[in-house]
């Protein structure tokens, strides 16, 4: 993305579904909010579980994110206020399930997302003067057109794992296509890296798969992992992030040391 130094955009994929991506979506934003910075997800998911997760009703959603990329709409325009301090999101709807025959002949179909987030770049997007400083993208779970413009318009990939038996399967497909993306579409698409999700300390096969991931993939998974939490499972019923919903519980501060380690890596890596 142009102007990297003002706003970085990670897309939070998983073709799985089940892994928590969602709930990493809404909490990590929280937590980057939370520490200062002005961050704004994008649900991409036609399932709209981000928006409702932030308390956005349905009916409230007048526009969504199909407009924005079928080209009605721009993405400001799409942008909401939640109830955390710092924190956007671009609402989706079910019409989503309609954008790839909506565009399927368009020759630009594949970077309708980037082309919203660079023209709102280039002008303050939110109305009290703020600058978005993280752009968080929340995929449904497939690899399909919303998934490719996702990764096309993104700097970098977090991909949530959860501590399961099955839990590298469909990973080394998820990395081919971010290969795949990269070579065709986005060259500077990068692993921000992979965080352990539902982690049950009681369970002797997540403690495996804890050390099966990181001897797998090394230093690209992130030291935080997020546990298995009651608070975290019922802070979406309520239309609120955990942080607003619990902040003390474990699932919390998981998501508060996430949000520094993505920033630090951050830091890693602009100084690379």
């Amino acid at each position: 993305m142009e102007n990297q130094d003002q706003m970085r955009v990670l897309v939070v994929a998983n073709q799985k579904g089940g892994v928590g991506k969602t709930t990493t979506a809404i909490n990590l934003g929280t937590a980057l909010a939370a520490i200062g910075e002005t961050v704004l997800i994008i649900d991409l998911d036609p399932q709209g579980n981000a928006s409702t997760g932030l308390g956005i009703d349905r009916k409230h959603r007048k526009v969504s994110t199909f407009e924005v990329m079928t080209g009605e709409r721009t993405l400001d325009a799409a942008i909401q206020a939640t109830a955390v301090p710092r924190l956007y999101v671009a609402p989706s709807t079910l019409d989503l399930l309609g954008v790839e025959l909506a565009i399927a002949n368009e020759k630009d179909r594949n970077y309708r997302l980037r082309n919203a987030l660079r023209a709102m770049a280039g002008r303050n997007a939110l109305p009290n003067g703020e600058r978005i400083t993280y752009v968080l993208v929340d995929c449904p779970p497939s690899l399909n057109l919303l998934t490719i413009n996702a990764l096309a318009a993104s700097d970098s990939v977090l991909v949530p794992l959860q501590c399961e038996f099955f839990a590298l399967e469909g990973l080394s497909q998820l990395l081919s296509t971010v290969e795949q993306v990269k070579r065709s579409l986005n060259p500077g698409l990068t692993i921000h890296g992979v965080v352990l999700t539902m982690y049950d300390s009681r369970n002797n096969l997540a403690g495996q798969v804890v050390a099966d991931v990181r001897a797998f993939l090394g230093d690209k998974v992130y030291e935080t992992v997020i546990p298995r939490n009651v608070r975290v499972s019922e802070a979406p019923s309520y239309g609120k992030p955990v942080l607003l919903y619990d902040l003390k519980c474990n699932g919390s501060q998981a998501y508060l040391k996430l949000a520094s380690e993505v920033i630090q890596r951050e830091r890693n890596l602009r100084a690379a």
